[in-house]
């Protein structure tokens, strides 16, 4: 019997520790640091200044245009944005805290903050590795090999840059730093094949991604998929989607279920998993406009 007690205490013992791995790595929320929020932020228009409509917003610092188009079996939602300061364009971590597996589902994170439009994130918190820098604060410099990033600059412009080639702290005038990919466009041109996946994700998913057109003017994005009414589109697909476009840099963000459209104080897509739930994913972070 004494033979057999060992080789159970190691199974065991080996059960125990990937149960926990796996609750490290997917469940267990890990506080690292509560940001505080600033009171820097520029005074909000009166109301009677703010013109909103069911597919716009516009006031004399903020433009935003809503467009729902239907292509490849999938509605597609671009966003037009024009902003008068980068200052508008900004993120947000869940709970207003860095940490590891910390999450809310977009839309409250969008409140907590009275955010005017609101895109899910680069989901940064169930990663180990990949820069993670907002609002010109330096949270997570580890690099991750092939890794390519969307930099956010101080005078409103884009920068995809690939990370171990250059540190995050000799990024000039970094703004944000966005960690998921790959970068879509870069220079007006696809930087995507048509086989390239996420992590080898179906071809056709939810998608959301970010793009400039010039400086402080910029195309959100967010479609639909995996449901009857919506397919989803593959990487190729949103890259060429966006390129018709003009637009000079492009970048996909989280998706899948984390896919989320906030404007004008609802949810405008459908977020799913698998087509059966239509409901929001929690996730880490989004990227808004607001004040």
């Amino acid at each position: 019997m004494k033979k057999y007690i060992y080789p159970i205490l190691f199974s065991l013992g080996l059960s125990l520790f990937t149960v926990y791995v796996l609750l490290d790595t997917f469940v267990l929320a890990r506080s690292y640091k509560v940001v505080e929020e600033t009171k820097e932020h520029m005074e909000k228009p009166k109301e009677k200044e703010v013109l909103i409509t069911e597919n716009s917003y516009k006031d004399e610092n903020i433009e935003i245009t809503l467009e729902t188009i239907r292509e490849k079996q999938t509605d597609i939602y671009l966003i037009d944005v024009k902003v008068s300061s980068v200052d508008y364009l900004k993120t947000a971590f869940a709970k207003n805290t860095y940490g590891k597996n910390v999450s809310e589902v977009t839309s409250k994170i969008a409140k907590d903050h009275d955010a005017i439009l609101a895109i899910n994130g680069d989901f940064y918190g169930v990663q180990e590795k990949g820069y993670v820098l907002r609002n010109y604060k330096m949270y997570r410099k580890t690099s991750k090999k092939n890794q390519s990033d969307l930099v956010i600059k101080s005078d409103g412009s884009f920068e995809i840059i690939e990370e171990g080639k250059v540190k995050l702290e000799d990024i000039e005038d970094a703004k944000e730093v966005l960690s998921f990919g790959p970068a879509l466009i870069k220079d007006g041109k696809i930087q995507v094949t048509k086989y390239e996946e996420v992590a080898k994700a179906r071809a056709s998913n939810p998608r959301t991604a970010i793009a400039i057109l010039e400086n402080n003017h910029y195309l959100f994005l967010v479609s639909d998929g995996r449901t009857k009414k919506s397919k989803g589109l593959s990487l190729y697909e949103l890259a060429k989607f966006l390129q018709k476009y003009d637009v000079v840099h492009a970048y996909n963000l989280d998706g899948g279920g984390s896919s989320t459209l906030y404007f004008n104080g609802e949810v405008i897509n459908t977020p799913t998993h698998d087509g059966k739930n239509i409901k929001e994913r929690k996730v880490s972070d989004i990227v808004y406009i607001g004040y």
